[in-house]
């Protein structure tokens, strides 16, 4: 887990040291063990480690091998790195490290571009070839770590987030209208290539780019979800059998692979419980958790700690649980804010900054529940989408899932931001392509290809990577997540969702935890928007700054100020806290 950023010039001038000096300084908190350069002409690298795996100097980074005439940054973890190294070692390679990055070293010398559908893990690396004078980019393929590229002449940088590359200067920070539009339909979500920002792109996932001395770009997807169903017909208990095998796997090596001790980040929900009674049942010792909870409002609880106290004592952990009061959340705001890579409306953004700064004072690894919802189909709007018998793909997504239509959109922002339902074309075209049995599959691979990305999983990365803390996301094993998408709809949705994972938790966890309505990581002062929270938001849509930027109409504006809390989303996000977070966030940028 780490850090990474890199130059790469095509005019023959050699790679400016002092901008990746600069993006190195904002990387700091993902890498706080080590911090290295590396230069050879046209290029330059620059890394920040957190230690997880081969702790010695051997594995700091860049890492360079002058005999294979290579050099590598890498951010993530490869969890079948011994097996690759064993296959290496045997076909004549030498190791002078036990990191897992040397071993992507090797399997680039070895299968070039075809390394990248070997790496069992989550992944953002940067390899230069000085044999080949390439620069050759690779994403992990659910995209759970960051890699983000900007193009200015003659230069190309890229690095882990974008503050790194607007520190490096000379960025067009125009905003996309497409990312606008993008943003403020799918909460949040602006899918790779696009960013907010038209000078800067981002690497999709499953994806990589190769780029050469002349500025000759090729990219290319190494891997594709297929959701059909499988030639052999499964029953009921076998399709159980094996997501729970798989699952059991997809923990174990969370676990396993790391020269440090790995805990959970324990919400309450049937997620993250299963995660720690997945351990327990493995054997773990020593486990330990971790638990967040908030103020009550009226019309909402807090916290979890009912739910999460249960697995707790069931299974004995080492427990620590944080309760923060509203003004400390008021307070730290600002902090959390700046910690996103990119815009994030999710309540919890703030929920997981907090509480991962307390976790990284104890352990440097954690397990997290990220994506069992959209893998196995437990949020409230995939019935609702599913019970719809009439309308396009596309209108039966849209009715239960986009936080505004395109005529509300056209009413938020001004002519110059306004123009054609861009999200609508972009989640018909993704929602028609092939290999997806029903609209159910279509939906939920989506979700899991390209929502989730940058939603929780972005989320999570950035508030836990703010304080030198690695999450891994078992749910979102690529080899579970291609067995689930096999697995009928209709099964994943059952009982209200989550079914295979609420069989597999019989036995293992109390019935209320299991049996409970699914929560959502509450922090009840960004929904029902309140005294300071709302002068917050108000002073942010209000300003001058804002006034100058130009995005919102003043009528809509005014609708949200007058009655925040009657304007919130379908997916029940508050719509003032959409606004004036992105109004922070630019602040909090320089932009």
């Amino acid at each position: 887990m780490c850090g990474i950023c890199g130059e790469l010039r095509f005019d023959g001038a050699p790679a400016d040291l002092g901008a990746i000096a600069a993006m190195l300084n904002t990387l700091t908190r993902r890498g706080p063990d080590h911090g290295g350069s590396y230069s050879d002409g046209a290029l330059a690298f620059g890394h920040r480690r957190l230690a997880i795996i081969d702790l010695s100097v051997r594995s700091n980074q860049p890492l360079v091998d002058a005999a294979l005439g290579l050099a590598l940054v890498f951010n993530g973890t490869i969890y079948n790195y011994r097996a690759l190294r064993g296959e290496l070692q045997n076909k004549g390679y030498q190791f002078f490290s036990e990191g897992d990055g040397e071993v992507i070293l090797k399997a680039w010398h070895a299968w070039g571009t075809d390394c990248v559908a070997r790496l069992h893990g989550m992944f953002a690396f940067a390899i230069w070839d000085a044999n080949q004078r390439v620069l050759f980019l690779a994403r992990d393929r659910l995209g759970i770590k960051p890699l983000y590229w900007t193009q200015q002449g003659q230069i190309l940088r890229f690095a882990s987030t974008p503050q790194a590359l607007l520190a490096a200067g000379g960025v067009d920070t125009s905003i996309d209208p497409i990312a606008l539009h993008n943003l403020f339909t799918l909460h949040a979500v602006v899918p790779a290539p696009r960013t907010i920002f038209n000078g800067v792109r981002k690497l999709a996932p499953a994806h990589w780019l190769r780029v050469d001395t002349d500025s000759n770009h090729t990219e290319q997807a190494y891997w594709r979800l297929q959701a059909t169903r499988p030639e052999c017909v499964l029953s009921e208990p076998e399709w159980l059998a094996a997501i729970a095998s798989a699952l059991r796997e997809a923990v174990r090596i969370r676990s396993e692979v790391a020269d440090v001790p790995v805990g959970v980040l324990l919400s309450g929900g049937l997620d993250s419980s299963l995660l720690v009674a997945l351990l327990a049942e493995a054997g773990a010792s020593d486990l330990r958790t971790f638990s967040v909870g908030f103020e009550d409002t009226p019309e909402e609880a807090g916290s979890e700690f009912q739910y999460s106290d249960q697995v707790v004592e069931r299974y004995a952990t080492q427990h620590r649980k944080f309760l923060v009061p509203n003004q400390q959340v008021l307070a730290r705001l600002p902090e959390a804010i700046s910690a996103m890579a990119e815009p994030m409306f999710g309540q919890d953004a703030v929920a997981f900054y907090l509480l991962a700064e307390q976790v990284s004072r104890e352990i440097r690894v954690v397990q997290s529940g990220q994506g069992a919802d959209e893998v196995f189909g437990g949020y409230f709007w995939y019935p609702r989408i599913a019970a719809e018998t009439s309308g396009s793909s596309l209108e039966r997504f849209s009715k239960h899932y986009f936080d505004r239509d395109h005529t509300e959109y056209l009413r938020l922002v001004t002519t110059t931001y306004g123009g054609a339902d861009h999200t609508s074309a972009l989640i018909a075209e993704r929602l028609a392509e092939p290999e997806a049995d029903e609209l159910m599959d279509a939906v939920l691979r989506l979700d899991v290809t390209t929502l989730i990305v940058d939603d929780p999983v972005k989320r999570v990365d950035n508030m836990t990577m703010a304080w030198g803390l690695e999450a891994r996301v078992p749910f979102l094993d690529h080899q579970l997540v291609e067995l689930a998408a096999h697995c009928p709809p209709a099964l994943k949705l059952k009982n209200g969702g989550k079914y295979p994972l609420k069989m597999l938790a019989r036995g293992l966890l109390p019935d209320a935890v299991i049996d409970r309505p699914k929560g959502y990581f509450p922090m009840p002062a960004l929904k029902y928007v309140r005294g300071s929270f709302l002068e917050l938001m108000r002073d942010a849509v209000t300003s001058q700054r804002c006034r100058e930027r130009g995005i919102y109409q003043p009528e809509y504006l005014n609708q949200l100020l007058n009655a925040p809390d009657l304007h919130h989303t379908r997916i029940q996000g508050n719509k003032l806290w959409h606004l004036a977070l992105l109004e922070l966030w630019l602040n909090s940028v320089g932009v």
